[in-house]
């Protein structure tokens, strides 16, 4: 108690002291002193440990309240030397405006960059800047900002065009070179720098400070107590539960606090835990230590003196200060920067900027923040300080990295992100490369922290620890320093960049040779390997460095000197690297066809072979380029080309490329998957740009510089096939009868692979300095043959290109001449389709395409030809010319090596013995014929008359073999192969060759006899061929045509036949079938003339018709009777609030809350749908117990959700899986009664008061009587009735099963409506079955009129069935409940209408829903005529009661019409005079009862147009309802949205056309229940603004109104902070579509209690929105998510699309999104058909991953 009074005394003292203390006179004193420094730490000395840290519990407020009046404002006074309002704001006045923006991103703000004008992907703008650039109307990217980076506007080195905004633009008359400082005075200066230098010196001090019990010299308090923080600091290993957990035991707080303890440690990166004295908080310390320590490092703890606090406090709100001051004025920004970065007393790097980026690792995370900021919009604001921090950022480069690896906080909360600031301005970049030698810092750093070697030395990522693992994650980030620099090419380069550039080469060379050769691996033979050796790690080196090599390479392009010295430098490397692999190799020298060649014994599969390779790919790059940039050809003297050895070259790749190849054939096996995954990786457009494609470079560029005949046979030595074709006799099916099958298989696939390697490396031209081509010639065939797979959307078309360092594909600009775009529909995406003109580039062996694809390509472009009527070969495409570097290659398509390899194959083909040869061996061989016949083809037609071509393959073809053995020519193997049987797939290919040869043959004979005539005549003999073979074609088609129509014909002739035969049968199931559709599709009244009337004495009858239904569970037919078994249709129940006015009622009390009355604002309602299917009783109950008892037998199994809830009753349809909790069951509809006159309403109202009286007495003898009661009910013995026997119990008409399914239904009603748990003997039982019945017709009728659909024949009849089940069931369920509780409810809901003494609490008519009250009296009147006996038809009383709610409706509407519109007063004709004037009689009567309550009115036109329309839905509903609950048919007008409804209408309702004829033609009757109505109090309350008024017809809800584009949403989610944490940024930002909230979605913060249960705050909401359904987009993740109850959900598609039509889920690709009116139309039609749970049963029984996740969370 002591202390907490001396806390009380405190503050008086301090506040006397406080209100005497002057800012002003403080900082005059401070201007006369000598030693300010001092004095100014003296002031903080005094004050800070006042105002800070006071207590337990913080109080922001007032603290920033005191400290911005005794600390901050001397300070600006002292700054400003006057007044801080008006010095500060002169210092604005005369401030010129930085061009930069520098608006620092929030988390989750929008950026936006243009991908035509950035100079890189990191250069973004802020909504603001965009908006209001010239890049909007550009092809830009749009992404969310994680929080930190700054909008580049203004910044002219980021962008190549347009880089202001016009809030930014520069003024002409500006003169940028002045300095800033130039507007200040001297002293003014001075006082600043002196002001900065302290505040900076002492908040560095203050952050960097790690005693915890005592400040620097100079701040030590007055009077220091003994009061202690336990500060808990944020780090990244331990989980939230753990922190929590922890927490509770140390300090034991509740969960709650807890949990907004863990949220802030993670949030700023520390909070105090704890506050009092030492013991105490060391106490909590030990604990929190000895908790966490078990698993891993324990937590951090300190136990901090509340001064040290205080101070820490202070120092974080004067860099804020700081921040907040230079924002008035540049001068003051240059001088605060130039205090930053002056030298300190220690020398080199001693400076406080330097100081705080060296123990950046050692601060919490809040005050890095802080500080990160200030130099952002300090430091890098200002372009001349930025340079001189970017020189001190990389001169303590290797520190800072060192401390980010050893730190474990993320990347964006370390100083180190800073670098993507500086690196990526490409003046920076080049400085810092030829000044700080920074390219060479980084990579010698990346490799220093990549420790672990093997004995070569190179890189060993074997059994990484997890600390390893995570430090190499870490380290990954340097290379993204390192992409940062050399993003932007030089355009000229200085002696000084060259010699730094190649110096930063050979360190990156150094790190290369390090991965030259790692991860080797070795065949299995035997015996799986063991353990899956790691090779994520290589591999995810290898993809981080993809880009880097690419921008080296590109780097050496820009200069040829630098290309020149950096191919010696990879060369040199090279032969380094190849120097240790060769010993041990024993040469070897291989002969064949009369060539002979001298190599290495090597056996892939028997040797340590490995994937990575990256100094040859280098090389191979490099080698490109030499030719590309044509200095091969310019200065050859300079290169070492005669130095090279080809054989060595190609070794290494080609040894990878067989292992691809052995791999396919099944060889490695048992390798495991660690294996498949390399080779898969190798060819993946991720790594191919520089591993698979690289690989076939440095193969061309070997061949192309050795004998093609040594170059082969070296191939088929590595494939290891050449003792298959070099054997004397390998024509003759070489033997391999004594071999297994295996082997063989093997061997034929890797004749396969070799073949098709040859095709690439003569084939493969379209990269520029390979072939001669363009760079977006290669692009354009990707593209091309990607689209001969199949249509593709965008999305799939980037991916499957490779990306350059800027993330582009380069493939808009080529896309629209390879491929035309298909816009999409509701569903589905837009997709490109190959233009045909294009399909004629089709390669089938085309280097990229996979396995699969190869075969989907082929099987699509046959498809193509066969639809187009042409031959079906696929001859391989025209191909660009080689360049000269690689021109040589051709030789490869005529030398002996191949002929020899092609003459094997078809002869092997000719004689298909032991099926030593496959049909796709032959297929490459034609491909590689055609392949050289095109080549010489081309050559002919290109070549000039005196230059005589040599390749000429058509005469090496058909040239037979020597003579020993003479072996066929090709060309003649090829005429032997033409009518082979068993080729019948490859005829047209070898037709095809063969005309290539008579064509080419021509050509020669031309050009050798005359130069004249030019090569056209070749293509005329090749067309009549070809129009030969078009003709032969179209014959055949047209006699298959012929044949196909004779069989129809004679197939239609035998149908004939039969049904004439059997033609009873025919007519019997017709009938039937006739007989079994809905009621509602009949349009022809029973008799042709009487109008059809569905309620009243005169109704029409329903068609008397046996209603037959089939079981769907056992296939039985049944008749559906009163009395036979049960038929039950599977139904869905669930509560609603689709079509609430008034989403704000609070939830109802279940147990106490009385449903009896809808309010007209349809707050909650439950609705039941089906899907129409129908089952026995028994049958179904006995699927219901098999599905629970597999629920029960599943849960000992393992816990997995399904996405039914079996306890909750539901289950799925056994034939459509639909979601359903209950069934509806099947009752046959109502016999009309043909009695006599019908009593009118004066009699019926006479006849009804008197049995009510009757019941009321009957119901009180059932009651208890007390003594007092007795006296009473002697006086009112009121004469029974004679008709009415009140004893009488009537008999139920139906059978057991049903009666049994009559309470299921109502009891699941009953549980799901009023969220209760079953009582079948609740009377609010039949209450909530008509509730729903009324519900579910009013919503079916809003659901026609959104969707403009007829009132009749165009629901589904699984909607129909179900309301003709609800209705009758609604009509039947008083029997299944006690007779006397339906009765009450009949006197209650009477009682709303004609006012009953006996009836204390009755609503006022603006509170009743009409239709509901129809549907309910209508329904519970069946109890009350079960015991009448005077022949009172129902018919006649459904009418009575029909017409009196009628009435009531229309005061209802009179009462809440509104004033009138000022509308051009409409002269209607005298049929609507009648009604107008009614009105008016029937609205001043209302005003008689109400007086002034009630607005005077004169039109009568605008009533009687409320009445009209307010009344319609009323109607329609109403006649729905007659309709399925007496089955009448519906008039054909009602099935069409023709003019005059409003007749018919009310005709089939049997009304009057003008309504008031209801109450004029019964004045008298109707005033006194007019005049009760409007004497409830409670009328002239809700008139008066004391209730909810709805004023009618009330409009159809729909979801919430959505921008156009989609960055609009992004920008408000980032504005919106959650509710709960304080100022807090929500993560997960999520909107409620259905009413427009704003929601924090998936955090601890939000999260509330339900039902004894932690949900998140989405399904919080839709307990309070939406009945338990919610519809939500959830903002940063574009993504539509259905929650429905607490463990149900699923995400589905959001309305939001792309140019191409694609949704961008995840936000991943950037594109600019815009709303789809179509796609939200469909989300909200799916919420107001009530499909949402059904939707997510769909999709959680489609997708099982969908069943795991925890919903309730979100």
């Amino acid at each position: 108690m002591a202390a907490a009074e001396s806390d009380r005394e405190v503050p008086s003292a301090l506040c006397t002291e406080f209100l005497n203390f002057s800012a002003k006179d403080t900082a005059l004193k401070w201007i006369q002193v000598t030693d300010l420094y001092k004095e100014v730490y003296q002031h903080l000395a005094r004050y800070v440990p006042k105002i800070y840290c006071l207590g337990p519990n913080l109080n922001p407020q007032s603290e920033d309240l005191l400290a911005q009046l005794l600390l901050q404002a001397p300070l600006e006074w002292y700054l400003c030397g006057e007044d801080p309002s008006t010095g500060l704001a002169k210092l604005e006045q005369n401030n010129q405006p930085s061009q930069l923006c520098g608006h620092v991103f929030r988390v989750g703000e929008p950026t936006y960059s243009c991908r035509e004008c950035a100079a890189d992907p990191t250069c973004v703008l802020c909504m603001q800047c965009f908006l209001g650039s010239v890049h909007k109307e550009h092809r830009y990217r749009m992404t969310t900002s994680g929080g930190g980076g700054f909008c580049d506007c203004g910044d002219t080195e980021a962008w190549k065009k347009g880089p202001y905004c016009q809030k930014h633009e520069p003024n002409i008359s500006d003169s940028c070179q002045e300095d800033p400082l130039a507007h200040l005075s001297t002293d003014m200066i001075a006082r600043c720098y002196n002001v900065f230098a302290i505040v900076l010196k002492y908040a560095v001090d203050m952050l960097t400070w790690d005693k915890e019990d005592e400040l620097p010299p100079g701040l030590e308090p007055p009077d220091r107590g003994d009061t202690y923080y336990c500060m808990l600091f944020n780090d990244e290993v331990h989980t939230y539960e753990q922190v929590i957990y922890t927490l509770q035991k140390a300090v034991n707080c509740t969960q709650k606090e807890a949990v907004s303890f863990a949220t802030t440690v993670d949030r700023d990166g520390r909070k105090s835990v704890r506050f009092g004295d030492f013991a105490f908080c060391e106490q909590a310390k030990s604990v929190i230590v000895r908790n966490t320590s078990r698993q891993s490092k324990p937590l951090r703890v300190q136990v901090m003196h509340s001064s040290v606090v205080a101070h820490q406090c202070f120092a974080l709100k004067a860099l804020h200060w700081l921040g907040h001051v230079i924002g008035y004025s540049d001068a003051l920004r240059r001088i605060l920067c130039q205090v930053g970065l002056e030298r300190g007393p220690e020398g080199e790097n001693s400076s406080l900027v330097d100081t705080l980026m060296l123990c950046d690792s050692k601060m919490w995370k809040g005050a890095r923040n802080v500080y990160h900021q200030l130099f952002m919009s300090s430091l890098l604001m200002d372009l001349k300080y930025k340079k001189l921090f970017a020189i001190q950022f990389a001169k303590n480069y290797e520190r800072l990295q060192s401390d980010y690896v050893k730190d474990d906080h993320d990347r964006e909360f370390s100083v180190t992100d800073l670098s993507v600031q500086m690196f990526t301005v490409p003046s920076l970049a080049r400085m810092l490369i030829t000044e700080e030698n920074l390219m060479t810092t980084i990579i010698r750093t990346f490799v220093d922290h990549l420790r672990h070697r093997d004995l070569q030395g190179r890189f060993q990522f074997e059994r990484y620890t997890a600390q390893q693992a995570f430090k190499f994650r870490r380290v990954q980030s340097l290379i993204g320093d390192l992409k940062y620099i050399l993003i932007s090419r030089p355009t000229e380069w200085s002696d000084q960049l060259r010699e730094k550039f190649l110096e930063g080469l050979d360190t990156f060379l150094e790190l290369f040779k390090c991965m030259q050769g790692m991860d080797p691996v070795v065949r299995q033979v035997g015996q799986h390997i063991e353990m899956e050796p790691e090779w994520e790690a290589a591999f995810t080196l290898q993809m981080k460095l993809t880009h880097i090599i690419s921008m080296m390479q590109e780097w050496c392009a820009t200069d040829e000197r630098v290309l020149i010295e950096a191919y010696k430098k990879c060369l040199t490397a090279l032969t380094h690297c190849h120097s240790g692999f060769t010993d041990g190799e024993q040469p070897i020298t291989l002969s064949m066809c009369g060539h002979s060649v001298d190599t290495i014994r090597y056996c892939v599969s028997q040797e340590k072979v490995s994937i990575h390779l990256p100094v040859s790919r280098l090389l191979a790059g490099l080698h490109v380029l030499l030719s590309k940039m044509e200095v091969a050809y310019r200065f050859p003297e300079q290169l070492p080309l005669s130095e090279l050895s080809p054989p060595m070259l190609i070794e290494h790749p080609l040894r990878c490329l067989v292992l691809c190849a052995q791999v396919h054939a099944g060889m490695w096996r048992r390798n495991g998957f660690s294996l498949v995954n390399q080779i898969y990786y190798y060819h993946n457009v991720k790594c191919r740009v520089e591993m698979f494609d690289k690989d076939l470079i440095m193969l061309q560029a070997g061949a192309s510089m050795m004998d093609p005949n040594h170059f082969l046979m070296i191939v088929l030595s590595r494939f290891e096939l050449y003792h298959i074709f070099s054997s004397a006799d390998c024509r003759k099916s070489y033997n391999r009868e004594n071999t297994n099958k295996d082997v063989v298989q093997q061997n034929n696939t890797l004749i396969e692979e070799m073949l098709h390697l040859i095709m690439m490396v003569v084939g493969e031209r379209f990269e520029a300095g390979v072939g001669q081509v363009e760079g977006c010639d290669e692009i354009k065939r990707e593209i091309i043959h990607q689209l001969c797979i199949r249509p593709m959307a965008h999305s799939e078309l980037v991916k499957a290109l490779p990306e350059n360092e800027n993330k582009e594909t380069g493939m808009e600009r080529v896309i629209d001449s390879v491929a035309s775009f298909k816009k999409p529909g509701v569903t589905g995406r837009g997709l490109y389709e190959l233009r045909p003109e294009c399909a004629k580039q089709f390669n089938l062996y085309f280097h990229h395409y996979s396995r699969a694809d190869q075969s989907k390509a082929e099987e699509a472009q046959r498809k193509l030809k066969r639809q187009n009527g042409e031959d079906m070969a696929l001859p391989p495409p025209m191909l660009p010319p080689f360049s000269p570097l690689f021109a040589s290659l051709v030789n490869i398509l005529q030398c002996d090596v191949l002929l020899g390899m092609l003459g094997a194959v078809l002869q092997w083909a000719v004689e298909p013995s032991g099926g030593h040869w496959s049909e796709s061996m032959l297929q490459r061989v034609l491909h590689l014929i055609g392949m050289g016949l095109l080549e010489e083809q081309q050559q002919l037609k290109n070549s000039s008359e005196d230059h005589d071509v040599s390749f000429n393959f058509t005469l090496k073809i058909s040239r037979p073999g020597e003579a020993p053995s003479n072996t066929a020519s090709v060309l003649a193997l090829l005429e032997n192969l033409q009518n082979a049987p068993h080729l019948e797939v490859h005829k047209d290919m070898i037709r095809w060759i063969l005309k290539m040869v008579a064509s080419i043959k021509t050509m020669r004979e031309l050009t050798a006899s005359t130069y004249t005539v030019t090569a056209s005549g070749s293509h005329g003999q090749e067309e009549m061929v070809c129009d030969k073979d078009k003709a032969e074609r179209k014959r055949k088609a047209e006699m298959a045509r012929l044949r196909r129509e004779k069989i129809m014909a004679q197939m239609s002739e035998m149908q004939r036949h039969f049904i004439n035969e059997n033609k009873e049968l025919f007519q019997q199931s017709l009938e039937e079938l006739y007989a079994s559709t809905s009621t509602s599709l009949e349009h022809s009244p029973t008799s042709s003339d009487a109008a059809l009337v569905c309620v009243g004495p005169r109704r029409s009858r329903p068609r008397e018709k046996r209603q037959v239904v089939t079981c769907i569970l056992c296939q039985e037919e049944q008749e559906i009777r009163a009395d036979s078994k049960a038929m039950v249709l599977a139904a869905f129940v669930q509560r609603s609030t689709v079509m609430s006015k008034n989403r704000k009622r609070p939830p109802h009390d279940p147990e106490h809350y009385d449903p009896l009355f809808m309010h007209p604002d349809l707050s909650f309602g439950t609705h039941t749908g089906s899907c129409g299917h129908i089952m026995h009783s028994h049958c179904w109950q006995r699927y219901f117990e098999a599905v629970q008892a597999k629920e029960q037998r599943r849960q000992q199994r393992l816990r997995v959700h399904t996405s039914y809830d079996v306890g909750n009753g539901e289950f799925l349809c056994p034939l459509c899986e639909c979601l359903s909790n209950t069934v509806i069951p099947l009752l046959p509809g109502t016999k009309g009664s043909n009695s006599c006159e019908q009593p009118g309403l004066g009699q019926w109202l006479k006849i009804s008061g008197q049995q009510i009286k009757a019941m009321h007495s009957a119901h009180r003898k059932l009651q208890p009587v007390g003594v007092d009661a007795v006296e009473e009910t002697v006086e009112e013995q009121c004469p029974a009735t004679e008709n009415f026997r009140i004893d009488y119990t009537p008999m139920s008409p139906y059978s057991s099963t049903i009666k049994e399914m009559l309470t299921t239904f109502g009891t699941a009603t009953y549980k799901v409506g009023l969220k209760v748990h079953p009582n079948e003997q609740d009377p609010r039982v039949p209450i909530m079955c008509w509730g729903s019945c009324a519900y579910t017709i009013q919503s079916i009728e809003r659901l026609l009129v959104d969707e403009e659909k007829p009132l009749f024949g165009s629901l589904p009849c699984r909607q129909d069935d179900c309301l003709s089940s609800l209705a009758r069931f609604g009509s039947a369920c008083w029997t299944a409940a006690s007779q006397p509780s339906v009765q009450g409810h009949y006197i209650r809901l009477v009682a709303a209408l004609i006012p009953d003494p006996q009836v204390e609490t009755s609503p006022c008519i603006l509170d009743i829903d009409m239709l509901h009250l129809l549907v309910s009296v209508v329904l519970s009147y069946g109890s009350v005529h079960s015991q009448d006996s005077s022949g009172l038809s129902v018919d006649a009383v459904q009418l009575h009661f029909f017409h009196l709610i009628t009435v009531a409706h229309m005061v209802q509407m009179l009462l809440t019409s509104g004033p009138e519109e000022v509308t051009m007063e409409q002269e209607s004709g005298g049929a609507e005079r009648e009604e107008e004037e009614d009105i008016c009689t029937l609205y001043n009567t209302l005003r008689t009862h109400l007086g002034s309550s009630l607005p005077e009115v004169a039109s009568g036109w605008h009533l009687w147009r409320c009445v009209k329309t307010g009344i319609l839905p009323y109607l329609r509903g109403a006649a729905l309802f007659f309709h399925h609950l007496n089955g009448i048919p519906t008039p054909p007008e009602l099935h069409a949205l023709c003019p005059g409804q409003w007749e018919v209408l009310c005709g089939y309702l049997s009304l009057p056309a003008n309504l008031l004829q209801l109450y004029h033609s019964q004045k008298e009757l109707l005033e006194p229940l007019l005049y009760g109505w409007c004497s409830h109090p409670g009328v002239r309350q809700t008139l008066q603004g004391g209730g909810v008024l709805v004023s009618f017809p009330r409009e159809s809800n729909s979801l919430i109104d959505l921008p156009d584009d989609y960055s609009a949403l992004i920008n408000q989610a980032s504005s919106f902070t959650c509710p709960k944490s304080g100022g807090d940024k929500s993560r997960a930002p999520t909107l409620c579509l259905v009413c427009g909230s704003m929601l924090c979605s998936q955090s601890y913060c939000c999260q509330t209690e339900l039902d004894g249960e932690d949900v998140g705050a989405c399904t919080a909401h839709t307990f309070a929105c939406g009945a338990g359904v919610g519809i939500f987009l959830r903002v940063r993740e574009s993504q539509v998510l259905f929650l429905s109850g607490k463990t149900k959900g699923c995400f589905y598609a959001p309305p939001y699309l792309d140019d191409y039509g694609e949704t961008d889920q995840g936000l991943r690709r950037g594109n600019p999104l815009h709303l789809c009116h179509q796609r939200y139309r469909k989300i909200q039609k799916l919420w107001r058909q009530h499909s949402v749970t059904e939707e997510i049963g769909h999709a959680q029984e489609a997708n099982q991953t969908l069943v795991g996740i925890d919903w309730q969370h979100l």
